[in-house]
């Protein structure tokens, strides 16, 4: 069995999060998703998310594509995530490019490209105006 995991934030979410849980699941067997804390986000965005950490991770555990949610509480932590779910493939959007590279020793690490022109940003500010 293969077991694909993966990083987000998932806040307002749209369709290239679909996108890429979609694509990241059809690479293996079972997709894990690592739902950022509020803190975390906090910390690597110097915003808190819109919706909250257990709100998010309840949206995300209800689509088709996913097996398991686990909340990811430090960017540190995550060899030990993918330790921990066994992962055989990282896969992560290609604004992380090279970011995780270190953990190819463990598993494959995939980039897929960002879906074009939308991002939680936009769509927050496409809301606000």
């Amino acid at each position: 069995m293969r077991t694909v995991l993966t990083f987000g934030t998932f806040d307002v979410f749209h369709v290239g999060h679909l996108r890429i849980l979609e694509r990241a699941a059809a690479m293996g067997d079972r997709l894990v998703v690592g739902v950022s804390s509020d803190a975390l986000n906090i910390a690597k965005k110097g915003r808190a998310p819109v919706f909250p950490e257990g709100e998010r991770q309840r949206l995300v555990a209800a689509l088709r594509c996913v097996d398991d949610v686990f909340l990811e509480e430090s960017l540190e932590l995550k060899r030990e995530y993918l330790l921990r779910h066994r992962a055989d493939v990282l896969a992560m959007g290609d604004d992380w490019l090279g970011r995780f590279d270190e953990f190819s020793d463990i598993c494959r690490v995939v980039y897929f490209e960002r879906t074009p022109a939308i991002s939680t940003t936009a769509v927050i500010e496409k809301i606000r105006l």
